[in-house]
């Protein structure tokens, strides 16, 4: 709205015409203020040049928004701060708007690169894509659970390989496997490695058997060692667990009825007999590593000392156990010829020389040939066939240890 100027000296008051009016119009006088488009200047300046009712501000540069983004995301940590000092350029040069958006995404993008540079160098990067790519298949953890005691098969019938699921079965019929321990690894930390895991469980596994089967001579020949182990997805999910089972070692073979001989399933006299054989038995396997008497005699007479131990400790158990009437007398017979074999080991770790020690090892040896066991333990109602001479590792792995006492 135009407002006139205020009457001046030459402009007495009342006589303008109201604003846009023609001259001639009724209540002015006529000829007095002739028509001119003149427009008077009010309080409000028209807008200027440069200036629009519709000014747009700066536009944000758009590399600093991938930057940002890349950033938060933490995902390709480097290019995310490659965005951002290109970006920064930009801005500089073009005028926008973005900078803080930039230097955000460089911040948190150089905090994921110094991350992912740990990762690579402790391994982490690995259990990650691994968690990654194993993610589709279902083994993000312990997909199954198997106790001791417990039969199952396998999908396929392998022991080997990644395993995500099994079939529990009654022992009683065939079955895949039979699991005799399960355990957990008490270690902390990065996964160890494959090696490491195999290692131990190996170690471990070998260990538990005999407290399972405590009759090696019911274990099939065919019969062998296996283990489930974590992989490095379930131990960074806090899986430790250790699977111990018998498995065929024909892959398309399997098992018929339990293997389990152990104080749930054998009677007093079957369980004092078998402790004194696997005493025996653990001399025996812990013969010298060189092959030949003459390669290390000393070792060999350390051995030769600690099964005259174990026959001494293992006779007198035998002699203060009350077996049944039908078992006593093949078992004293048994326990007689060990005191004999007991002097002649005890002889061989005081030869001085190989050929000594080779006389009373072969003597003491035949005093205590698994055979002559057959009798005592047919007597005992336990197996009677003696296993393959070097299946359960023996004596036969030390050289000279040949088969030995229930080896």
């Amino acid at each position: 709205m135009a407002i006139p100027p205020q009457p001046g000296p030459q402009q007495p008051e009342g006589q303008y015409p109201p604003p846009g009016l023609p001259p001639g119009t009724p209540g002015t006088p006529p000829g007095a203020y002739p028509y001119q488009q003149t427009s008077y200047p009010g309080p409000y300046q028209p807008w200027g040049q440069g200036y629009s009712p519709y000014n747009r501000a700066a536009p944000v540069n758009g590399l600093a928004i991938s930057a940002l983004v890349l950033g938060i995301l933490c995902f390709l940590p480097a290019v995310g701060l490659v965005l951002g000092i290109v970006a920064l350029a930009q801005i500089k040069k073009r005028g926008e708007r973005g900078k803080g958006m930039a230097v955000g995404g460089m911040v948190m993008s150089s905090i994921g690169v110094v991350l992912l540079a740990v990762a690579v160098a402790t391994g982490g990067a690995r259990d990650i894509w691994d968690g990654f790519k194993d993610g589709p298949n279902g083994s993000g953890g312990a997909a199954f659970s198997l106790k001791k005691g417990e039969c199952f098969d396998a999908p396929g019938g392998a022991l080997e390989g990644m395993a995500y699921d099994v079939d529990k079965v009654p022992c009683a019929g065939r079955h895949d496997a039979e699991v005799f321990a399960d355990y957990h690894l008490a270690r902390k930390g990065a996964y160890p490695g494959d090696a490491a895991i195999t290692d131990a469980a190996d170690e471990k596994c070998y260990a538990l058997r005999d407290e399972y089967a405590m009759d090696a001579w019911a274990v099939p020949d065919n019969v062998d060692v296996y283990y489930f182990t974590p992989t490095r997805q379930s131990w960074r999910l806090g899986d430790r667990e250790i699977t111990c089972m018998f498995g065929n070692t024909d892959e398309n073979g399997s098992l018929t009825g339990s293997l389990r001989k152990d104080a749930t399933t054998l009677d007093a006299d079957q369980l004092a007999y078998l402790r004194a054989a696997q005493g025996i038995n653990a001399a025996m396997d812990s013969a010298p590593a060189e092959e030949y008497v003459e390669d290390d005699l000393p070792g060999h007479k350390k051995w030769a000392t600690r099964v005259a131990d174990a026959l001494t400790t293992q006779a007198s158990n035998l002699r203060g156990h009350t077996f049944a009437p039908a078992v006593r007398k093949p078992v004293d017979a048994l326990v007689k010829d060990m005191e004999l074999s007991r002097k002649e080991w005890a002889k061989a770790a005081e030869a001085q020389d190989a050929d000594t020690f080779y006389a009373h090892y072969e003597k003491g040896m035949k005093l205590i040939d698994p055979e002559k066991t057959v009798t005592t333990r047919k007597a005992l109602g336990l197996a009677t066939t003696p296993p393959a001479p070097d299946r359960n590792g023996g004596g036969q792995d030390g050289g000279e240890g040949g088969t030995g006492f229930e080896v």
